[in-house]
């Protein structure tokens, strides 16, 4: 059992310090919200005060935080002045490149073993414990990193050194983004065509047309019962996240020269969406806006 200090409880962080609790570790838990706060300790966290007051003799740290300002603020305020030499720093939020391989530099010069382990599976996943990880670091550090991961997730993969976590899940969700986009312009081409939703579901599930987006997470109400179609798109990852996560990605795309057209038109489209007023909504949901037009 490892004393872990679990920093920032949202709705991914909450339930992933819960995960770690039930693997008969000791958690210490801080957010800024104190009802998040509250939560945690519900599932038996111990509560503090502080950042700093979390990470002093812990031997983990644990971090899943909203955006790369907030990760270098936190680690650079809060843990690595306080931290005890041999800790092993855990950073799950999804941020950009640029951000991670300078925390990841700060922690080196100060001698300790990080990895940036972005999450893919959403809250479904968080709660269940059975997120992907994918995980940017060194080989002694990620060796370290395993067993508490998998304590929250199913899927664990080494995508090589600092930073190359978040580059995994940023492409990744840039797949996704797109793919969803097409899986709805598909039910509502079909729609406007008179093909049944349940025909072009059958079709496509079992041909060329199948991913992810189609199968697991069909933006049509009725197919999949595990989709948020069912729901009316309560979010297991909302509209809001999934544009950040495109952002990043054409971030990321012009800092390395690469040509993304794909992705930026995605990038704009949930743009649009969140700009609806449908941050909250599940990602899938964008099938409504564009059978609106």
């Amino acid at each position: 059992m490892a004393k872990i200090a679990f920093i920032g409880l949202g709705n991914m962080g909450g339930p992933m310090a819960a995960n770690l609790v039930k693997g008969q570790h000791q958690v210490v838990a801080f957010d800024l919200s104190s009802a998040a706060v509250d939560a945690a300790v519900d599932k038996g966290a111990k509560k503090v005060a502080s950042a700093a007051e979390a990470v002093k003799g812990a031997e983990i740290v644990v971090t899943m935080l909203p955006a790369g300002k907030h990760v270098r603020e936190v680690y650079e305020k809060d843990v690595l002045p306080n931290v005890a030499k041999g800790t092993l720093l855990i950073d799950c939020s999804t941020i950009d490149v640029e951000s991670a391989r300078h925390v990841g530099q700060l922690a080196q010069q100060a001698g300790l073993e990080m990895v940036d382990a972005p999450v893919s599976g959403g809250v479904g996943g968080a709660t269940a414990g059975t997120l992907t990880f994918m995980v940017g670091g060194g080989d002694a550090a990620f060796a370290r990193a395993l067993p508490v991961l998998e304590k929250m997730g199913k899927t664990i993969v080494h995508a090589g050194g600092a930073g190359n976590g978040q580059a995994a899940k940023i492409c990744n969700n840039m797949i996704l983004g797109v793919s969803m986009i097409a899986v709805s312009e598909a039910f509502v081409l079909a729609e406007k065509l008179g093909l049944d939703a349940q025909k072009l579901y059958d079709i496509s599930s079992k041909s060329s047309g199948q991913c992810w987006s189609m199968t697991t997470y069909c933006p049509v109400p009725g197919l999949v019962p595990t989709s948020p179609a069912n729901r009316d798109y309560k979010a297991g990852f909302t509209a809001a996240m999934m544009l950040k996560d495109l952002k990043l990605a054409q971030d990321a795309a012009k800092a390395a020269g690469a040509e993304t057209p794909l992705g930026a038109d995605a990038a704009r489209i949930y743009g649009e969406y969140v700009d609806a007023g449908e941050g909250p909504r599940d990602f899938s949901g964008v099938i409504r806006f564009i059978r609106g037009g």
